[in-house]
């Protein structure tokens, strides 16, 4: 008996010392059905029309299923209520409560069949809470972003800096002052390499990143498959290659005429796939449909 009470009181004083709980999985209950309810509301309200109805995905990514359940294998809970908060609607992100955001992951595991319990989901919770870890076989190495997430990051901007050639000498630019305070990285970054350099390095870009929208595993980003076994997908990347090098080869050259037909070469390579990939989804490629031929 005196052993059980000694235990008890180092137990105890464990818990008192602050030592981190165990993990929970998100099987055990971790939501209250009230609280998934309030949740539901919110996501018909705000998250649905990217979604969808049922979670599947359609301007955005799939909330349940086997492809979402293995993008977030192991992961904590308390981080997908941090990208719900912080990030989500996309067009007005970080405008949901803390609350809000936890009220939509309850909804979320309902919705992905994981059983509710009797005490809502809370704050001092989320981060002992994991979801269950995927099959080897249901995780794939897959690319860090998807083919929005790509393009806006590489393809978008760089194009821009070669289309703007064709209104803007580069040679003729003056160097821009940086504001000495407060200090901006992004500001002072783009007053290092400008003029010719700045094409130079937007062609480079775009001829070597191309092969990166063939990178088996790259989902588009309602979640559907980029098509890069598709022969047209192929062709379209090639052309998109093709006027990288193009626009390379006249910078080096510092040939600012030649760039209204290479411009042109990079629009016709943009358009073309745009139109049998991305603009039947929708208003700008939104829709389920976006990268199915």
């Amino acid at each position: 008996m005196t052993r059980l009470i000694l235990s008890a009181a180092v137990l105890s004083a464990a818990l008192l010392l602050g030592q981190t709980p165990q993990p929970r999985s998100i099987n055990d209950g971790v939501y209250s059905a009230a609280q998934a309810s309030r949740g539901q509301q919110l996501y018909k309200a705000q998250c649905a029309e990217c979604h969808g109805n049922a979670l599947e995905g359609t301007i955005g990514s799939p909330l349940a299923g086997s492809a979402f359940l293995s993008d977030w294998s192991a992961r904590p809970l308390t981080t997908l209520v941090d990208k719900i908060q912080k990030t989500m609607p996309f067009n007005l992100p970080a405008t949901l409560t803390r609350p809000q955001a936890t009220d939509l992951t309850a909804y979320i595991l309902q919705a992905g069949k994981f059983p509710a319990g009797s005490a809502e989901l809370s704050e001092p919770m989320l981060a002992r809470m994991t979801f269950p870890t995927a099959p080897r076989s249901a995780q794939p190495s897959a690319p860090e972003g998807n083919l929005a997430e790509l393009m806006r990051a590489i393809a978008f901007p760089n194009s821009n800096i070669l289309f703007n050639v064709q209104v803007k000498d580069p040679g003729a630019q003056v160097k821009k002052a940086t504001t000495p305070a407060p200090f901006d990285y992004a500001e002072w970054g783009s007053t290092v390499y400008t003029g010719w350099l700045a094409v130079d390095q937007a062609a480079i870009a775009i001829t070597e990143t191309a092969p990166l929208l063939l990178t088996p595993g790259r989902r588009c980003q309602n979640g559907k498959p980029v098509p890069v076994d598709k022969a047209d997908w192929k062709q379209f990347v090639a052309a998109l290659a093709d006027a990288g090098r193009l626009a390379h080869q006249a910078s080096k050259a510092r040939n600012f005429e030649a760039f209204t037909d290479i411009t042109e070469k990079l629009n016709d390579a943009c358009a073309n796939c745009h139109k049998v990939y991305r603009d039947k989804g929708g208003t700008e490629g939104s829709g389920a449909t976006r990268c199915q031929p």
